[in-house]
């Protein structure tokens, strides 16, 4: 027996002491199977083979035949997609973005280790410990590489400023860095708070307290929650959440499987936000923990959803260490909402080219752009707890307030600017080139939001921009259908690189029609 299976072996025994696996050792068993084809290719193979790559290209074959969302990951493929979730990783903390090859320091890190040396937006680092990371074409990917380290580990950063002749020499000291799942908090209207979740980590429930808290303070009495491009995360997170609004004993979700038997999750009581008006805001990407989310308010009458139906994922992975750091994450449970719908799109087993296109078939059936044409069948009909109205399970959750998806909104002249990153890299400049006027003229964002109107030269530069990458309007028509909004976006961004994004959203949102309907439900 090689040195493979015994490996997995140990793994599996491990691992049964826990979940009760049990393990068919005998000669005719397919584990045995699979080892021998294994120890078999390895040794008499015409040509050499990756016995890693080998055995994880068994592993995901096997995985890729059961659901869409049990899969592998390499040690590398674990780190990445625990990052966004864990709440922090270790670096120098700035948020930066790429202009004409060179990283430009949107915003240092409050109290990270950049701030605390000096360094300032509008900066520009051009070489990580002397070498260069400015004008070589050097990826995004490598420039975070090098910039990301141990916590306690030095790093040496040549940066140029602006009004500065001389290079610049700073020493970080890379520390853990926050990485906020809590996209905007902020007042859209008096008594009228809003708060976006990006996705549920492990300190999502205390930045939506503090949020929260912060909302209060200023007269919060009502809640637009959006969850719109959630793709989920960790569920006790969503359980944290859900269990600010619900009262106590309120069922939030449950979980069943073949093999794991049914666990309930209740409300304890201990809710802070028990009254008051909720609106949660969802779309097609709204997924997994956040429905959880979405399906326990709705079930239990306890706010208002609107926007369109979610994408429909009501599987639980449980994720199973391997002794390389690589990672399975097995399907184990479906989970259920309050009134017993499993909103988990059907699916095809194997299939996952056909599982992923499903946002893109629901645009092509008109599902998106019209309500007429979702249809549910009668057995899946539920009632929510307490109004005792129609709900719907097996393919996400359907508002119950449906806002059409707008798909003339943006002119293709608008889009094709985008795609070319045209008007990300010219409000980078403008902003890089008028920060310390911006600031100076607008000392509170408010004042902004009311007045502030982006100048006709940050228009011609976008326009110029684009005619040199050959983006052109099609007619007068479209250039002027295509302004109002790119005015619009070019404020936003303007606001979200002087502040945050609680500004961006704040004044993106005033032209969103599902947040229009959430302030119009509030107010009935």
């Amino acid at each position: 027996m090689n040195k493979v299976f015994v490996s997995i072996c140990l793994c599996l025994i491990a691992m049964s002491t826990q979940a009760q696996f049990r393990i068919n050792n005998a000669d005719d068993s397919p584990l045995r199977k699979l080892n021998i084809a294994e120890i078999t290719i390895n040794n008499l193979y015409v040509d050499s083979v990756d016995e890693k790559k080998l055995v994880e290209d068994a592993i995901r074959g096997m995985l890729d035949k059961l659901d869409p969302h049990s899969s592998y990951m390499t040690p590398k493929e674990v780190k990445e997609a625990n990052e966004p979730l864990s709440g922090n990783f270790e670096g120098i903390g700035v948020q930066f973005n790429m202009i004409e090859d060179t990283l430009l320091v949107i915003q240092p890190v409050v109290n990270g280790p950049s701030e605390k040396v000096g360094i300032i937006a509008g900066d520009r680092i051009v070489s990580v410990n002397d070498t260069a990371i400015a004008g070589v074409k050097m990826s995004k990917e490598e420039i975070m590489k090098r910039l990301r380290g141990p916590k306690g580990t030095k790093v040496k950063l040549g940066v140029v400023r602006q009004g500065i002749k001389d290079r610049l020499t700073f020493t970080v000291v890379r520390d853990k860095i926050p990485v906020k799942s809590v996209d905007a908090v902020y007042m859209i209207r008096p008594q009228i708070g809003f708060i976006r979740i990006g996705n549920f980590g492990a300190t999502t429930h205390q930045e939506f307290m503090e949020g929260l808290k912060k909302l209060r303070d200023q007269g919060m009495k009502h809640l637009i929650l959006d969850l719109q491009e959630n793709g989920g995360g960790y569920l006790k997170a969503a359980v944290d959440i859900a269990n600010e609004f619900l009262q106590r004993n309120d069922l939030i979700v449950y979980t069943e499987g073949r093999k794991v038997p049914r666990m309930d999750y209740k409300a304890d009581g201990s809710g802070v936000f028990r009254d008051g008006k909720i609106v949660v805001l969802v779309d097609s990407y709204t997924a997994s923990a956040a429905e959880i989310v979405t399906g326990a308010i709705q079930d239990q009458d306890r706010g208002v959803v609107v926007g369109r139906r979610t994408f429909g994922k009501g599987l639980v992975q449980r994720p199973l260490d391997l002794p390389d750091g690589s990672m399975i994450r097995l399907t184990i449970a479906h989970y259920y909402t309050p009134s017993g719908r499993c909103i988990q799109k059907p699916y095809t087993k194997g299939d996952n080219k056909d599982y992923a296109m499903d946002v893109i078939n629901r645009l092509k059936s008109g599902e998106l752009t019209n309500q007429d044409s979702i249809h549910f069948v009668d057995s899946l009909k539920f009632e929510t707890l307490r109004q005792h109205r129609i709900v719907y399970g097996g393919g996400g959750i359907m508002p119950d307030e449906y806002i059409p998806l707008d798909t003339t909104i943006y002119t293709k002249f608008h889009r094709e600017l985008a795609a070319k990153s045209v008007i990300i890299q010219q409000n980078l400049r403008y902003v890089d080139s008028n920060r310390k006027k911006l600031k100076k003229a607008w000392l509170s964002f408010a004042e902004f939001k009311q007045n502030y109107e982006v100048p006709q030269s940050l228009i011609d530069a976008i326009l110029k921009e684009g005619e040199k990458q050959n983006v052109k309007p099609r007619d007068q028509a479209e250039l002027n259908k295509t302004l109002p909004h790119l005015r619009l976006q070019l404020k936003a961004l303007i606001a979200r690189d002087i502040w945050d994004m609680s500004e961006y959203y704040s004044v993106f949102n005033e032209e969103n029609e599902m947040v229009k309907r959430a302030l119009q439900v509030i107010a009935r």
